[in-house]
């Protein structure tokens, strides 16, 4: 554990395209004479430009689509003639009668537990970050790291959906079709994926007292 000193105190900049970190840099940049990543030649910002209103935009975006996403089918399918939608809770609910209780833990945890709580903690995220709250930058640091990671992860119901689409193709025996709920599913999964790319964590640190202790891991 040591005592705060952010990058941009020290006129630090982070690459965020390569990552590399060069500087001093005075504090107010002349927006003439942007610095230039000394590796990759990218522009350097001490934070990301426009950071709140992109993450916002892109999160109510997925807000809205999440409705549609989880009551519409995001599957269709036609066994002898007779027609069939399965949304993603019918779905998870299938396997569970079927006895198949580690695919049904895998579709609910990818496609419905997942992408919920990545909403939930983009939103606490953003109302915090802008409120220029001090309250436990470490775990609000950990929970962005954690949407990061976990975010890829949500696309596996959809990868399962264009197998099956693929392979049960049988005439009028059996037909498996993507339902226009998955279309709105994936589009939740990757404006969730941008809102939290666009989101600059470092706005987390920028009110920290200097004098608080931290983990050095996390900046």
């Amino acid at each position: 554990m040591t005592r705060l000193t952010t990058a941009k105190d020290a006129g630090l900049i982070g690459c965020h395209d390569c990552g590399f970190v060069s500087g001093p840099y005075p504090q107010q940049i002349e927006p003439h004479n942007e610095p230039h990543c000394p590796q990759c030649g990218a522009t350097l910002e001490f934070r990301k430009p426009d950071s709140f209103n992109r993450t916002w935009a892109l999160l109510i975006a997925s807000i809205i689509m999440y409705v549609p996403a989880n009551l519409l089918p995001v599957t269709i399918t036609t066994t002898l003639g007779k027609t069939d939608g399965q949304t993603i809770m019918e779905g998870v609910i299938y396997f569970m009668v079927a006895g198949e209780y580690p695919i049904a833990f895998v579709i609910f945890t990818a496609s419905i537990l997942v992408p919920t709580i990545k909403i939930l903690i983009m939103l606490m995220l953003l109302l915090t970050a802008q409120r220029q709250s001090t309250w436990r930058p470490e775990d609000r640091t950990r929970l962005y790291q954690f949407t990061e990671f976990v975010g890829r992860w949500s696309m596996i119901d959809i990868f399962v959906i264009a197998i099956l689409v693929a392979l049960v193709r049988l005439g009028s025996v059996a037909n498996i079709d993507a339902g226009v709920g998955a279309i709105y599913f994936a589009g939740v999964v990757i404006l969730t994926m941008f809102s939290a790319s666009y989101f600059d964590p470092r706005y987390i640190w920028d009110r920290v007292p200097p004098e608080v202790e931290f983990d050095e891991e996390l900046m």
